[in-house]
């Protein structure tokens, strides 16, 4: 349980005096492209609530931007973070393990999709676990193209850059982008022209199509989808599009990737939302909702491709930082603990 009372609680104008005050001092010294939505300066977060410096409490729709699934400060991501700070806060990997990394990697073994032999990296953000995919995807194929699709969203590095749709705010003057880019038609059911029924069907044709004509499925390292799109408006694909995508992905030997960063870790009412249809990608990228709110992402595949990537290929100093993994082990731990609380009340007589 958090201290924080779980409330909405307003006492002043929003914004109030002391988050003006921070604005301004803001406006001096940080960068105008980081934008904030809301100008309201947090003192402190437990559960779903946000209590500003002015002491108003606000309900928390925001998330971190799909970050705190298990609450703002939950115990067991404070707990572990807490003792694995008091034992040390980093050596990196690369140069000296420590077991919260492997234990991560176990549990991403245990909790994604497919009973096959998985493998994990872990990294900094999702854009790095992207990127990192497109690497590992490309060692294993021997192949340059990357597909991607409408409506998505990837990151905000250059090559993530180029794998997002979205022109604004992610894109807009900061090109040129990565080559070998290729994006196709996503079944958005609602602005189909021959209706939602029709959309998975006809969209897969529709992408199939153009990846065989325009690209050739033979220079294809891999494919890059959201089962759940998040920024190009919150997309489901219709219903037959994804397996379709990845039935053609496998018959091609493309390594499908299921972008899980925004809708993984619970957030859909399944551990992963590409277990909706009962997709089983080749690799799944990770962040957001893995740590609690601490920085940390994963690629997590099958172990053949995984292991394409020569020694040194893969990391970077902070990824899988000792810290952030023992964040993530309180947040799966939660996890577990609410969805096995479900599982016991879906199986109560009523």
């Amino acid at each position: 349980m958090t201290a924080l009372p779980q409330e909405r609680r307003v006492l002043t104008a929003i914004p109030g005096p002391k988050s003006r005050e921070l604005q301004t001092r803001r406006t001096a010294v940080v960068a105008q492209g980081v934008g904030s939505v809301l100008p309201v300066f947090t003192a402190r977060a437990g559960g779903g609530i946000i209590e500003d410096v002015d002491g108003n409490r606000l309900i928390d729709f925001g998330s971190g931007i799909a970050v705190t699934s298990v609450g703002a400060s939950a115990e067991a991501v404070v707990r572990r973070a807490s003792a694995q700070l008091a034992d040390f806060t980093h050596t990196c990997f690369m140069v000296t393990p420590y077991e919260g990394y492997v234990a991560v990697a176990e549990a991403l073994a245990e909790l994604t999709p497919g009973d096959h032999a998985k493998k994990s990296a872990l990294f900094n953000s999702g854009a790095e676990a992207v990127e990192n995919a497109v690497k590992i995807a490309r060692a294993y194929t021997k192949r340059q193209a990357v597909v991607v699709f409408d409506h998505g969203y990837h990151g905000r590095t250059n090559l993530t850059m180029a794998l997002t749709a979205k022109n604004m705010p992610y894109k807009h003057g900061f090109g040129p982008f990565a080559p070998e880019v290729y994006r196709v038609p996503v079944a958005y059911g609602y602005r189909w022209p021959t209706g939602p029924e029709n959309a998975g069907p006809e969209a897969a044709a529709q992408a199939i199509d153009q990846i065989s004509k325009q690209v050739g499925a033979e220079n294809v390292a891999a494919i890059i989808i959201e089962p759940l799109l998040g920024e190009g408006g919150f997309i489901e694909p219709a219903k037959g599009f994804l397996p379709a995508i990845s039935e053609f992905a496998r018959d091609n030997g493309i390594v499908f990737v299921a972008d899980e960063i925004q809708s993984g870790f619970c957030r859909t009412g399944q551990w992963f939302a590409c277990e909706d249809e009962g997709i089983v990608p080749d690799l799944i990228t990770t962040a957001k909702g893995i740590a609690g709110g601490l920085p940390l992402a994963a690629v997590t595949g099958r172990a053949e491709i995984m292991d394409a990537a020569h020694s040194g290929g893969l990391g970077g100093t902070y990824g899988g930082n000792p810290v952030a993994c023992a964040g993530a082990l309180g947040a799966i731990e939660t996890m577990r603990s609410s969805t096995s609380t479900r599982r016991r009340r879906r199986s109560r007589p009523s």
